[in-house]
């Protein structure tokens, strides 16, 4: 088989509808997560070689699988293999559990895609030994888990995504200065929403976290329905935030809503720029490997 034909065979593996259909959030992210690394191998993005690089004393907070029990066997000194790749980072990931994140077109949600995506960062990011944290809001802080390399938080941190709910309105004021309360550390800080807020209120949001310092990626998830809408007759539609209805006609969601998704769009990503973010766009039809590797990207640039 060429690479070629490998690498769609994967693709097809990966594609989310296939993986919703699975267990659980933890047997997506592994399977997920080792596809790309097989794709990667011996990729030049930063944290993905193995080679051994060298020995350091063990300090308290290390997680310990990292030890060398052989070199404990031997000497009774407790030291910590470290490997190219190895970044003493730590990953923040955001996630929006807001009502509208509930929609789907299809069998997938945005907010299931949106804890997958969450799921397999989380594990490649455990995988590279960085620090993993969650913070998991609506109008409030539901979950909060500071990031640490400690035993059980991968998976402390992936039930926690896969027990989430989308439910209430979207406000990312509590939730941001819960987070810069806590964190002080430089870091990654990955934010999965789909953003239907000002981009003026995401700017006064994300600006803070990058005058502290850390690297800002927003992560918008959006249903290809709403992306390229297909209505063919007038239909009423819901705020499933606000419950508010409002009947639309063909004509406008044909001619005037792709301009205005288009324009809230572009005013979110100048408003990333402004507040020193990254801004990715994903389409719930996509594969998850492509977002892995955009993050991937956003990682290297960063370094």
């Amino acid at each position: 088989m060429s690479n070629g034909a490998r690498q769609d065979a994967r693709s097809r593996l990966i594609r989310p509808e296939v993986l919703s259909g699975l267990a659980n959030l933890e047997l997506i992210a592994r399977s997920v997560v080792e596809g790309v690394l097989i794709g990667l191998h011996r990729s030049p993005f930063f944290g993905f070689s193995q080679e051994f690089a060298e020995y350091r004393p063990y300090v308290e907070g290390d997680d310990p699988r990292f030890v060398d029990w052989n070199v404990y066997a031997r000497t009774d000194r407790t030291y910590i293999k470290r490997f190219l790749g190895d970044t003493n980072s730590h990953l923040m990931l955001l996630l929006d559990a807001s009502a509208s994140m509930g929609y789907g077109s299809g069998k997938l949600s945005k907010f299931r895609y949106a804890q997958m995506l969450a799921g397999c960062l989380a594990w490649l990011s455990s995988r590279q030994h960085d620090a993993v944290g969650t913070l998991i809001f609506d109008d409030a802080v539901r979950d909060y888990r500071a990031p640490s390399t400690r035993s059980g938080q991968l998976h402390a941190i992936l039930h926690a995504l896969d027990s989430a709910q989308p439910a209430r309105r979207t406000d990312l004021g509590a939730p941001f200065r819960r987070f810069r309360e806590h964190i002080s550390r430089r870091g990654m800080v990955a934010v999965i929403s789909d953003f239907y807020c000002d981009p003026e209120e995401m700017l006064q949001a994300v600006r803070p976290l990058a005058f502290q310092g850390q690297d800002v990626v927003l992560m918008q998830v959006l249903d290809p329905a709403e992306l390229q809408p297909t209505i063919a007759s007038s239909t009423l539609l819901e705020d499933m935030e606000t419950g508010e209805a409002v009947e639309v006609s063909p004509d406008f969601m044909q001619r005037e809503y792709p301009e205005r998704m288009r324009a809230h769009i572009e005013a979110l990503r100048n408003a990333a720029v402004r507040a020193g973010a990254d801004h990715i766009v994903m389409n719930t039809s996509a594969p998850l490997d492509e977002p892995l590797r955009r993050y991937l990207t956003f990682r290297q640039k960063r370094r």
